[in-house]
């Protein structure tokens, strides 16, 4: 941990400031999309689909600032997305999509990772949360489904706000758990995963996702390790307290 002495002062990143902009209209988009949900008032309507124009030109000015081209197209489509997905009533509460990960360890302390067919990228196995099924079930079909490797939850190591690891198409939670294998063979999703493979803690491929801050959690984990789950910390103030 880095410690700044009182007196010195820190300059914010640009990139910072976008991830708030893409945060803030992620937060505008949901308020306008709950209250579309909830209201009979046309004049209410109007207003919260004016948000929601509002919420498209602060998330263009976002993509602007990460070098993405804006254009009212993309505005437009900001808004189309947002407006197909209100819905009535208790189901229009807009609320953080639930994913679940899955860190998988065998009796050599090497990890399961798959790689993405569509990316290349590596990383454990995960997937949304599905209705009908616990958390951990997912974790379990997860697993099955893009490796072929049958597992058993152990315990769950972390509960993660995806926006503040990077994630801002929208609200997104992430539950990530520890199981063990405990049968099963290798083989990839013939349409989701390119690969798979068990990897010792020195032995990442090079373009696996998130290690640095997941790695040392799940070898931790995976070797027998006992210790809190990890969630992410309230800040100060809480942002609209």
């Amino acid at each position: 941990m880095q410690v700044v002495a009182q007196s010195e002062e820190i300059e914010p990143r640009p990139q910072d400031f976008t991830a708030d902009l893409v945060r803030w209209s992620e937060t505008l988009a949901a308020i306008a999309r709950t209250g579309l949900g909830f209201t009979e008032s046309l004049y209410e309507q109007e207003r919260f689909e004016e948000v929601l124009h509002v919420a498209a030109d602060i998330k263009a000015a976002a993509n602007e600032a990460l070098e993405a081209i804006e254009t009212e197209q993309e505005q437009a489509h900001f808004v189309q997305e947002w407006m197909e997905s209100v819905g009535v009533g208790v189901p229009g509460y807009v609320t953080p999509k639930v994913a679940i990960g899955a860190i998988v360890g065998n009796d050599r302390n090497e990890i399961l990772l798959v790689q993405r067919a569509d990316s290349g990228i590596w990383l454990y196995p995960t997937g949304w949360a599905d209705v009908g099924y616990s958390p951990a079930e997912v974790a379990v079909k997860e697993v099955g489904e893009e490796t072929g490797i049958e597992c058993v939850p152990e315990r769950l190591l972390a509960v993660i706000d995806g926006q503040r690891m990077g994630f801002s198409r929208f609200g997104m939670y992430m539950l990530l758990f520890h199981c063990t294998a405990c049968g099963g063979a290798l083989k990839p999703h013939p349409l989701e995963t390119s690969n798979v493979g068990w990897f010792a803690h020195d032995q990442l491929p090079g373009a696996t996702a998130g290690a640095q801050w997941w790695a040392p959690m799940a070898f931790a984990a995976i070797s027998g390790e006992d210790f809190p789950v990890h969630f992410d910390p309230v800040r100060s103030p809480i942002w609209r307290s």
